[in-house]
């Protein structure tokens, strides 16, 4: 086959090129595919779509004789997929349709990411019949647009991300088993359940008392624990082997695939490695799912497989520069290695400060450039990811379930639904996860079978709670008094703290489940049940002597006993322990020695005074008291955390950031709605100004009035305020008049007084002040006399205006 070199110039190639050239009308008669031809029309897309250029048409040629020599020399070989027909109806040489695209989004700048992103955000069009290539192959826009794509145009899409991310990636066109080709996962495992179990795998990370605690083991009961899990494990391999087996598929090796192959020596690639485009996932180049190969291409060049694929793929060797192996389409042009040690060798010399002089080779033909436009995606399809915002996956015995953020008014982003059968119809347990809760929700799995419903917060809701189940509660470090853990049930209440300064740690309440409570406190108020012993252990408290250091304390309120444990003095194997005995009266007298019994390790120490004795059992008790309140506070709380769920349960809401795409629209409606709210008010404040009624429509339930009751009352309260308005004017009117009189008055009487003592100013300041205040008293006059003759005229025109009121008219007139 190497008349495809453009250096040959065969016959055949000459003619072919001859028909491609003049063969624009024929191209333009292939009409475009149904599924796009909906939307062509309010999509205009650019020229180079619509028809090829010179050197498109050119290598359009080539691949047609390549075809033709292909045909004649492996008779025996499906034909390549070199020149499909786009959206427009032309057809397009495969290489031209990859567009290498950089994103600015950083979960985009990896394969992973662009791999989970495109399998995510397409759904997939079977290839129909599933044995032939397709005849159609649409640009990176169009599918994006659309958001359906089949196998080969996942792998443009996935390719052409990659490529633009510097790795060295080809679409491999070639054949894959039938679940592979159907995205059929539901034999494999959910890769969810996998990292979920590599995380319970994974040591839990303990506190340093913890580490070195020495606590007793039973060795039966670990003996017993070892074997249920033996039996377990065991019970599910036997369970996988009773799993039937998938049935002989009578196509096997004949369905068509794409997939997308990533070669190592770019962006520290070690191993080549596959990657198929409709699961996001990588797999190793032997993996066994994958049967055979064709050729592989990038924006490049073209390579047909020579080699046997009789072992599938197992055997097949990826150096594309052996031409044995891989047959070109375009000799001699520069590869994709090339090309970097090309850029590397530029590097080099510019640091060296030397000028790289290009070697002079024979100029060959290379590769078109792409027709496609420029790859865009927006920061919205990252966050809706699935095609309508939301993706369904059966795996073996689960359904996983898909969300984007913001889909769902209760913040559910992924639920995993977990089944006893492979047909998925015995439902056991259901895990979900969420997002943008004011209520800090992350996880919530509810058991089916047991009913039993367990929660996981993030840090910062109510109460620090972090974890709550049936009985099982934990906090964050952040509380006050240090609870991290919290067991409760009717019979028992287990607490664990830490940090705090008194070194308590671990808190374990019994109840006494003899004693019957009444009916109306079995479930409003438990705490009432009495109880039975308290048990508190303590850390080590350094600043205090062992044998005087608390380590363990019990309270047997039904013996009336307090037993004291102190720590372990160092070269010591047995602990100082005392028991102390309540009196039964609360008078001080009737504590006694012999009410403390005891053993101290040092025979040397002295014993305690009864005082001293006497002080430590009030101490107790009074811890014992506090000890109690804490109890029930803690029984309290539990009542109030549960109260808080159910509410919240109720009234979810959703806090948006600014920094999504989502989060922005929430933000601009809700300034639209205040915006809208403020017009409003400012309108209906103009209104109240003018509407002399405004301040009397709102005392009604309705603003428009349907009654004669309503119109009557509305017209004596208006007539009834104007009066009271008047009113109070002539009041304030009449006290101004009264109080410049009153001052005149004074003044005067003062002046009569001390007339003959007053000097020539003072007798002239007296005049001017007169003046002023006989001036003020008849303004006041006047005023009051116009207000008076003005009032009943403004009266009769209200009256009138009200009665005229097209709102009060119909109703006043009957």
């Amino acid at each position: 086959m190497s008349s495809a070199d453009e250096g040959t110039g065969t016959p055949v190639e000459s003619s072919a090129e001859e028909q491609v050239g003049s063969g624009d009308e024929q191209l333009e008669e292939v009409s475009p595919v149904p599924a796009l031809s909906g939307f062509l029309p309010s999509l205009p897309l650019p020229e180079s779509y619509r028809q090829n250029s010179v050197e498109e048409v050119r290598v359009l040629a080539i691949a047609d004789n390549f075809q033709c020599q292909y045909r004649l020399l492996c008779p025996e070989r499906k034909p390549l997929l070199l020149c499909p027909i786009n959206e427009c109806g032309v057809q397009k040489f495969v290489s031209t349709t990859l567009r290498p695209t950089m994103t600015s989004h950083p979960e985009l700048l990896n394969w992973d990411g662009c791999a989970s992103f495109v399998a995510d955000f397409l759904s997939l069009n079977p290839l129909e019949p599933p044995v032939e290539l397709p005849r159609f192959l649409f640009s990176a826009t169009s599918v994006l647009r659309s958001q359906t794509a089949t196998c080969f145009e996942y792998a443009t899409v996935l390719c052409s991300l990659l490529l633009g991310a510097n790795y060295d990636a080809y679409c491999v066109s070639g054949y894959a088993s039938k679940e592979m080709c159907q995205l059929d996962q539901r034999r494999q495992e959910c890769p969810i359940q996998g990292a979920q179990a590599k995380e319970s795998d994974m040591p839990a990370e303990s506190e340093p008392w913890q580490r070195f605690q020495r606590e007793p083991k039973s060795r039966f009961l670990t003996r017993q624990a070892k074997k249920k899990q033996e039996e377990a494990e065991a019970q599910a391999k036997q369970q996988e082997q009773e799993i039937p087996e998938a049935p002989a598929d009578p196509l096997r090796g004949l369905r068509v695939h794409c997939w997308v192959l990533v070669l190592a020596g770019c962006r520290s690639v070690q191993e080549n490695f596959l990657i198929d485009p409709l699961t996001g996932r990588s797999y190793s180049t032997t993996y066994e799912h994958f049967l055979g190969v064709e050729s592989v291409w990038n924006n490049l060049n073209y390579y047909v497989n020579m080699q046997d694929c009789k072992n599938s793929c197992a055997d097949l060797v990826y150096d594309l520069h052996d031409i044995k192996m891989w047959e070109p389409v375009l000799f001699g042009v520069t590869s994709k290695r090339q090309l970097s040690i090309e850029v590397l060798k530029r590097k080099e010399m510019k640091m060296m400060g030397m000028t790289f002089v290009e070697e002079e080779e024979e100029r060959v033909f290379q590769m078109p450039r792409t027709w496609v436009t420029s790859i865009y995606i927006s920061k919205e399809d990252l966050e809706t990811r699935w095609p309508g915002g939301w993706k369904m996956i059966r795996y073996k015995k689960v359904e996983l379930e898909m969300f984007a953020p913001y889909l769902r008014m209760d913040g559910l982003v992924t639920r995993l639904s977990t089944y006893k059968d492979l047909d998925c119809t015995e439902l056991m347990t259901v895990k979900e996860w969420y997002q943008n809760r004011n209520d800090h929700l992350k996880e919530r799995e509810v058991n089916k079978v047991t009913g039993i419903t367990t929660e996981r917060f993030t840090p910062g809701r109510h109460f620090h709670l972090l974890y709550g189940g049936e009985h099982e509660m934990e906090f964050s470090g952040a509380r006050v008094d240090g609870l991290v853990r919290r067991w409760d049930t009717p019979e028992e209440m287990t607490e664990s703290f830490k940090g705090r300064e008194d070194f308590l740690y671990y808190r374990q309440v019994i109840f006494d489940c003899n004693v019957k409570l009444p009916e109306e406190h079995i479930s409003t108020e438990p705490e009432e049940r009495p109880l039975l012993k308290v048990l508190e252990r303590f850390h080590r408290n350094p600043r205090k002597d062992a044998n005087d250091d608390v380590a363990e304390r019990v309270f047997v309120a039904s013996q009336r006993r307090i037993d004291v444990k102190y720590h372990l003095e160092e070269n010591r194997f047995v602990p100082c322990m005392r028991t102390f005995t309540k009196p039964l009266g609360p008078r001080d007298s009737e504590f006694r020695a012999d009410m403390v019994t005891g053993f101290h390790v040092d025979p040397d120490q002295k014993p305690l005074k009864t005082l001293a004795l006497y002080e430590l059992l009030s101490d107790l008790v009074k811890a014992e008291q506090e000890v109690d309140l804490q109890i029930k506070s803690s029984k309290k709380e539990v009542r109030d955390i549960v109260a808080c769920r159910e509410q919240e349960e109720i009234d979810i809401l959703l806090h948006f950031s600014p920094w999504t795409a989502t989060g922005i629209a929430k933000a601009h409606s809700l300034r639209e709605e205040m915006e809208r709210v403020a017009a409003e008010e400012q309108r209906w404040l103009l209104e109240k100004d003018t509407d002399f009624l405004a301040s009397f429509l709102i005392g009604l339930r309705d603003i428009e009035i349907t009654s004669a009751e309503d119109a009557q009352r509305l017209y004596e309260d208006s007539l009834t305020n104007f009066n009271e308005q008047i009113n109070a004017q002539t009041r304030l009117i009449q006290e101004r008049h009264d109080q410049a009189t009153k001052a005149l008055q004074t003044i005067q009487e003062h002046y009569q007084e001390t007339q003959q003592d007053m000097s020539h100013q003072e007798t002239k300041e007296y005049q001017a002040y007169c003046a002023q205040h006989t001036f003020q008293i008849h303004i006041a006059e006047k005023r009051l006399s116009m207000h008076k003759r003005s009032a009943a005229q403004k009266y009769r025109a209200l009256d009138q205006r009200l009665k005229q009121d097209p709102r009060l008219a119909p109703f006043l007139l009957n």
